[in-house]
């Protein structure tokens, strides 16, 4: 999230549309909202200016779980948040998500979860920008 007076941008990713779109109605007028219903879709409109992705593990063509390692592969470090209606198990451990919620999800929720987000990524800039300078030091 920068300072820059642009909204930062949400990639919500479900094979259901109805519920990508109410996460759009969630979010919007706040966020930037981009909608794919399809793993593939998602890598498209996935860009560096994602600054957020919320994702299904369950989808026919690409489970969130292999567009997630698409997702960090291509180099992208928008934060990803895991929406979805699977329990979390031991399998989840390894994964380079950033958060994890399971379905049904409020409207206050998924605000305050991409709020969350934000102000981690925040938080890492700051602090990856405060250790550069003390390394010249």
């Amino acid at each position: 999230m920068t300072d820059t007076g642009v909204s930062p941008t949400v990639l919500a990713v479900d094979d259901d549309p109805d519920l990508a779109e109410l996460y759009r109605v969630y979010l919007d007028p706040a966020y930037d909202v981009r909608i794919a219903t399809e793993g593939e879709a998602a890598l498209t409109a996935m860009d560096e200016a994602v600054d957020v992705v919320l994702l299904d593990r369950r989808m026919p063509d690409m489970s969130g779980d292999e567009l997630l390692s698409a997702i960090r592969e291509e180099g992208y470090d928008a934060r990803v948040a895991m929406l979805t209606a699977v329990e979390p198990d031991v399998d989840i451990v390894d994964m380079p998500f950033d958060d994890y919620k399971t379905k049904p999800v409020t409207r206050e929720d998924l605000l305050a979860l991409v709020e969350v987000l934000l102000r981690r990524a925040e938080f890492d800039e700051r602090s990856q920008e405060f250790f550069a300078l003390v390394s010249r030091v």
